[in-house]
């Protein structure tokens, strides 16, 4: 998640893990859907009696659950029972059918039009993305189905970014020799003079090892490039790709200076 926010450009301002407890699921998306402007949950929209995702949700915003049919034509076509269910049937009332039927009872604002409540991004896919009150947008938790979901709601999220072109954030790395404790001055001077050109100065010890990480983060790619030399100098280092690029074979791992 992180990885997709960084290539929108998006900030990532928070992650939780919720139980699967009605009151925290309820606390926590009103208090987030009030704080944020893109809230995304995963998991807990499955089959079972714990899967409770939807109703909390539903629950939190005043809304009813609703059978959608649209959902209900797409896992009946895309889906295929289990190994276990030989004999099921989709015309059959079943419990298998019932737990089946209660993926697809979705929060329901009867104010709002369908297509602003129910997303299907991927065709591939019956999993809807279901939408509460305009921010929240609730996926599956199987790894699989969440990136690939996710990917698929790229183009709606692009026009709504401070970037129109989607370029993503753009970020520079450095390789210092030096402790944060002898970098920690110029950092702070550096992150004055970025700052309000929205560039965000970073460092990240790097335990064991003899150099430590300078990061500048921001979307001014010429003005960020036009500082490397600048950077390079201060931290008396050098702009690296990947992070330990410039470490070598023999190099021994030392403890981490008392006062970085």
């Amino acid at each position: 998640m992180a990885k997709y926010c960084f290539s929108l450009g998006m900030s990532m301002k928070r992650v939780e893990v919720i139980a699967d407890d009605e009151d925290e699921i309820i606390e926590a998306c009103t208090r987030m859907s009030k704080n944020y402007d893109f809230v995304v949950t995963s998991g807990g929209i499955g089959p079972t009696h714990d899967d409770i995702t939807y109703a909390s949700i539903a629950k939190a915003f005043g809304l009813e659950l609703k059978l959608h049919d649209k959902t209900m034509e797409k896992m009946r076509r895309l889906s295929r029972p289990h190994k276990s269910q030989p004999n099921f049937d989709w015309d059959t009332p079943s419990p298998a059918l019932k737990a089946k039927m209660r993926m697809a009872e979705l929060p329901w604002d009867p104010k709002k039009a369908e297509e602003e409540q129910v997303l299907f991004p991927n065709d591939a896919l019956w999993v809807p993305i279901s939408v509460v009150n305009n921010n929240i947008h609730i996926l599956p938790g199987v790894p699989r189905l969440f990136e690939a979901l996710l990917n698929s709601l790229r183009p709606l999220l692009v026009p709504r970014l401070e970037d129109p072109d989607g370029k993503g954030t753009y970020r520079m790395m450095f390789s210092t020799p030096l402790a944060e404790s002898s970098v920690a001055g110029y950092l702070t001077e550096l992150a004055e003079k970025v700052g309000p050109k929205g560039v965000k100065v970073g460092s990240y010890p790097r335990w064991g090892k003899k150099r430590n990480v300078v990061t500048l983060v921001g979307s001014d790619r010429e003005y960020m490039d036009s500082l490397e030399e600048e950077v390079a100098k201060g931290v008396e280092g050098k702009r690296v790709q990947v992070e330990g690029e410039d470490d070598t074979d023999q190099e021994e791992d030392i403890k981490k200076d008392k006062d970085a």
